[in-house]
């Protein structure tokens, strides 16, 4: 994928989505399509995962600084 923006990848996913939903497209298009949908998925987990990585919480000492500490995601159990 040449220069996609993640919101851009969103977009062309949520079409996509709504395609194969509509019922509308033979089995090959849908096959197609599909895979598509995986590939801008995939962009998209990647994007998330790079943008959280770079996430950084700034907190406040004790005597008033700034610092950074980095960010660690709360991880659901189910």
């Amino acid at each position: 994928m040449a220069k996609v923006t993640f919101e851009a990848a969103m977009k062309q996913l949520e079409q996509i989505v709504q395609e194969l939903e509509s019922g509308n497209l033979s089995l090959e298009d849908s096959i197609k399509k599909f895979e598509e949908g995986i590939k801008l998925s995939k962009f998209c987990s990647a994007k998330l995962d790079e943008t959280e990585k770079k996430i950084t919480l700034l907190l406040k000492d004790q005597d008033g600084n700034v610092i950074e500490k980095p960010f660690v995601p709360e991880r659901v159990t189910e």
